[in-house]
C-alpha cells in the first residue's frame, strides 16, 4: 500500500498526462507514467479507469475494488512476438491443434487494486489474450517484470542489495543452482511474488494473504495464476481455461504458492527457513497491524526463529508518519510510528536501517539477522553499511537484469536505526 507524497505536485502536464508511446522504454513502470493508473483528476483521468471486480470483505478491508485504466504500452508493433510465443506454448501443449488455436492479444491494462474505493494497495500490468477459434477462452496475463509503484522497487533494491551483502549467493539462486526461499506477508495483487520468481530462477515464493476477497480480486482482475492458491474452499472459486497454467505460467508455476492465513498463525505453525521476508500488509483503514511488529507478542518472535541466522534478511514497507516538513525534497523524517516498528525489529532481528521511496510518503525497513550490535565486535557505522549497499548495487542490477538502478532506491534518506 501506498501514499502519495505531501506537496510532491506532478511535472510539467502535458508530460504526465499524455497517454503516447515512448520508444525505447526499459522499465513499464516508470513513475513518469503514473497518470496512467493513479486515476487522479490532477490529469482528467478519473472517468476513463471503470471497475472490473468488486465485492466487501469480511476481515477488515471493506469494499474491495480493482479499477482497470488504457495502458500506453507495449506498442502494438510488438504484439505479434508476444502472439507468437503464446502460440508456441500452446502447440506444445495441444501438437494436434498447434494450427487452430492462433492466439490473439486483445489489449493491456493497468489495474489498481483498491480498498474502499480510495487507499490504493496494489498496480499491475495486465496482458489480455484469447483463441482466435475461442473467443470466449480469456487469458489474463499480470505482466511479472513491471513494479509500477516506487515502494516496492525501494523493497526489492534494498532486500535484494542486503541479502547479497551478507555473502548469500544471489548469482547462483538467480540460475537456479541454488535455493531461496522467500516469505511475502501481504499478497495485495501478487505483483512481488511474481516479480521474484520470474526473476530468480531458484526462488520458491510463499505468499501470505488473510483476506479471500483480495485472493480472488487478484486471481480474476489482477492476472495472478489460479495455481498459485493453495487449499481453495467454496470462498475461492476461480474461472480460468484449463491450459491457462502451462501456456502463461510454465516457468514459475511450480515455485509460488498463496496460501490464505492469518500472517501470526502461519508463523507460529510454520517449519521453513526464509532467506528473505517482505511485509506490505495494510487493512481497509490504512492500518498496519500493531501483532505484526508488537515488540511483546508472539509474531516477530515467531518470525525471527524461522529467518536464516547468518544472511536473513526482512523488508517492511511503513507509511512515514512525521509532521515535520523534509530538510531535501522528497525525503522523509523518520516520525514516531516508523521509529517504534524499526526498533521492534531492530531488537527482534539484529541490524536495521530504514531508507525513504521517491514520489511517496512510505519508508522502507530492512533488518538482518546476520549483524546484531550487542553480538559485533566491531561498531556498525552507518557509512561503512552504506557503502558496502551501494557496492552491491551494479551486481544486483546486472544479475537480475533490473529494469530499473537499484542505487537511488538504497541511498535515499538512508538512516541507521540505533
Amino acid at each position: 500500500m501506498w501514499r502519495r507524497g505531501v506537496g510532491l505536485g506532478w511535472r510539467d502536464g502535458r508530460r504526465w498526462c499524455s497517454s503516447a508511446i515512448r520508444r525505447h522504454v526499459e522499465d513499464e513502470g516508470d513513475w513518469s507514467y503514473a497518470s496512467e493508473w493513479w486515476g487522479s483528476s490532477d490529469c482528467g483521468r478519473e472517468g476513463e479507469g471503470h471497475t472490473v471486480f468488486r465485492s466487501v470483505s469480511d476481515q477488515g478491508n471493506g469494499v474491495v475494488s480493482v479499477v482497470a485504466y488504457p495502458s500506453s504500452r507495449p506498442a502494438p508493433e510488438q504484439w505479434p512476438t508476444i502472439e507468437r510465443w503464446l502460440q508456441e506454448r500452446y502447440a506444445k501443449i495441444h501438437p494436434e491443434f498447434d494450427q487452430n488455436g492462433q492466439f490473439k492479444i486483445l489489449g493491456y491494462q493497468w489495474r489498481v487494486l483498491r480498498f474502499n474505493d480510495n487507499t490504493r494497495q496494489s498496480t499491475a500490468k495486465i496482458m489480455a489474450a484469447c483463441r482466435s477459434t475461442d473467443y470466449a477462452s480469456l487469458y489474463l496475463m499480470q505482466q511479472p517484470h513491471c513494479l509500477a509503484v516506487p515502494y516496492l522497487k525501494s523493497m526489492v533494491s534494498v532486500g535484494l542489495t542486503t541479502l547479497a551483502s551478507s555473502d548469500y549467493d544471489l548469482l547462483g539462486a538467480v540460475m537456479g543452482e541454488k535455493n531461496m526461499n522467500v516469505l511475502c506477508i501481504g499478497h495485495g495483487g501478487g505483483t512481488l511474488p511474481l516479480f521474484l520468481a520470474s526473476k530468480i530462477q531458484g526462488a520458491t515464493v510463499h505468499s501470505i494473504e488473510i483476506d479471500p476477497v483480495v485472493i480472488s480480486a487478484s486471481v480474476q482482475a489482477m492476472g495472478f495464476p489460479a495455481s498459485a492458491v493453495k487449499k481453495a474452499s467454496d470462498e475461492l472459486s476461480f474461472s480460468q481455461p484449463l491450459d491457462a497454467v502451462q501456456i502463461l505460467w510454465e516457468e514459475v508455476y511450480d515455485r509460488i504458492f498463496l496460501y490464505r492465513s492469518d500472517a501470526e498463525d502461519f508463523m507460529l505453525h510454520s517449519s521453513n527457513i526464509y532467506d528473505l521476508v517482505f511485509v506490505d500488509a495494510y487493512d481497509g483503514d490504512d492500518i498496519f497491524p500493531r501483532k505484526l511488529w508488537d515488540p511483546d507478542g508472539p509474531f516477530l518472535k515467531a518470525l525471527s526463529s524461522r529467518l536464516h541466522p547468518v544472511h536473513g534478511t526482512i523488508v517492511v514497507n511503513l507509511h512515514s508518519d512525521s509532521d515535520v516538513l523534509p530538510l531535501f525534497p522528497g525525503i522523509l523524517p523518520m516520525g514516531k510510528y516508523v521509529s517504534q516498528v524499526a526498533q521492534a525489529y531492530k531488537e527482534h532481528i539484529g541490524l536495521a536501517f530504514t531508507v525513504s521511496v521517491p514520489w511517496l510518503c512510505n519508508s522502507t525497513l530492512v533488518a538482518c539477522s546476520g549483524v546484531r550490535f550487542h553480538e559485533s565486535s566491531i561498531p556498525v557505522i552507518r557509512d561503512t553499511l552504506l557503502h558496502g549497499l551501494i557496492s552491491k548495487s551494479n551486481f544486483v542490477d546486472s544479475v537480475l537484469d533490473l529494469p530499473f538502478p537499484s542505487l537511488q532506491y538504497i541511498q535515499r534518506g538512508f538512516v541507521l536505526v540505533e
